[in-house]
């Protein structure tokens, strides 16, 4: 009886070594396919954003409100190009419209134009 018991004991330790080296396995795999997948994406992002350097030569620039000051975007509107510090409402309401929408300006010149003219 003592022998049926241990080799029970046995085949129930080793059932339980099986499944969780499966389950390791099949975590290790899990977390491979999303490094994978993971670098596939910044590589494909680095691509986008190599290619939308190019805006950049242009000179396309947006002006949006975040946390209460005007920041300038690149053509983009997700990198930001510089922060400044002009509160928008201290600007007139048309503008502050308009940068709540996200004003476009084209050309460096009229993005340090304005900038030069609503800084304090």
């Amino acid at each position: 009886m003592e022998t049926r018991y241990h080799i029970g004991l046995l085949t129930g330790t080793l059932l339980i070594l099986a499944i969780l080296s499966y389950a390791y396995y099949a975590d290790y795999n899990y977390r491979k396919e999303i490094a994978r997948t993971e670098q596939t994406e910044q590589q494909e992002t680095e691509q986008t954003v190599s290619t939308q350097g190019g805006a950049h030569k242009e000179g396309v620039y947006y002006l949006k409100n975040r946390n209460g000051y005007v920041i300038v975007y690149l053509d983009d509107q997700t990198s930001i190009y510089e922060y400044t510090n002009i509160r928008v409402e201290e600007l007139p309401e048309e503008l502050q419209n308009e940068i709540r929408e996200g004003k476009r300006l084209e050309g460096k010149d009229k993005l340090y134009g304005f900038l030069e003219n609503y800084s304090s």
